[in-house]
């Protein structure tokens, strides 16, 4: 039987790797995106009674995102999100919103077990009202680039082992977004006039 650290490590190989065959900064991250969310977890955590936010299914039960700050500091802006909707991709964000301004203030990693247990929790992402979620922060050189997300539907569904690998993950993401040309990419958005999500629910 394979161990959990083994697959673990062998699935952030493959990643790296195509991290490093991406072209482009936003595809880099979408490696990383479209992975998190399959690999940390208890996948099973929507069986367990009350575990939605909402009533209903939601049309996905997990998603990940890069928030990522723009030039003049003041929002973050949406990258590589993965079951977003798609009008959120290269949204917007005011950089002290919730918990990703949160991470933005304090460069630390943040876990949310329950977000009903949090009263400062807001709903950013549109897709569900998140139950469990992960924040960690990326950082280059000091410097901080973002935040890297990861949600779920269910509540109870991430604990402090999958925080862990989720801020290796934020690592990765970092040197990534860099050597792919993340900051130049970023700053040759026009930026001006775009609305700018102020407020979540």
């Amino acid at each position: 039987m394979t161990e959990p650290r083994f697959e673990l490590g062998a699935a952030m190989a493959r990643v790296a790797a195509a991290c490093g065959a991406a072209e482009g900064a936003e595809e880099a991250l979408w490696c990383i995106n479209r992975t998190v969310p399959a690999l940390l977890g208890d996948q099973a955590a929507f069986l367990n009674p009350h575990a939605l936010r909402e009533p209903g299914t939601p049309t996905a039960w997990t998603a990940a995102a890069a928030f990522m700050r723009v030039p003049d500091g003041r929002h973050h802006m949406i990258v590589a999100p993965v079951n977003f909707p798609p009008e959120q991709r290269h949204e917007l964000v005011d950089i002290a919103l919730g918990h990703p301004g949160e991470v933005a203030r304090t460069q630390r990693p943040l876990l949310l077990r329950d977000t009903a247990l949090h009263a400062g929790f807001v709903k950013i992402l549109q897709t569900f009202r998140a139950g469990s979620t992960m924040f960690a922060p990326m950082i280059w050189r000091g410097a901080y680039l973002g935040v890297l997300i990861c949600a779920s539907a269910a509540r109870n569904t991430f604990g402090e082992q999958d925080l862990i690998a989720h801020q290796a993950f934020a690592g990765l993401a970092a040197a990534c977004w860099v050597a792919q040309g993340g900051p130049a990419w970023l700053g040759a958005h026009d930026l001006a006039g775009r609305p700018v999500r102020s407020h979540g629910t």
